[in-house]
């Protein structure tokens, strides 16, 4: 039997702690791979996504020379904000998955507070 990875390890326990805490707030989960990152606010109670940004979307990939870099997660942070304040959403829980708060993590995260969202 193969045994789990440190990073699916790290995004269990850090998924386990966000339920805790949680309440009924939607998470702020974020994925990020080799050449882009992406982020989507989900609502656990119901299964549901409230809302969802990346690099790879029509309306940032113009704007964005590099999908892996500090300045295209700024840019996805505050495009998921502004998505999810339009569609209701003004407090969440932060997700960062298996990832480290660091880098373009961090930066996401930072935009996402600045563009209106509490956590």
């Amino acid at each position: 039997m193969a045994q789990k990875s440190s990073y699916q390890r790290r995004q269990n326990r850090v998924r386990r702690s966000i339920k805790l805490r949680a309440g009924s707030r939607p998470r702020l989960s974020v994925f990020r791979s080799g050449k882009n990152i992406y982020a989507q606010v989900i609502d656990d109670l119901s299964g549901v996504t409230l809302a969802q940004a990346s690099t790879l979307d029509k309306t940032l990939r113009s704007d964005i020379k590099n999908g892996a870099n500090k300045e295209a997660a700024e840019k996805v942070g505050k495009t998921v904000a502004e998505r999810a304040t339009a569609a209701g959403v003004e407090e969440v829980v932060f997700d960062r998955g298996g990832y480290l708060y660091h880098g373009r993590v961090k930066a996401l995260a930072e935009a996402a507070r600045e563009a209106g969202l509490k956590f």
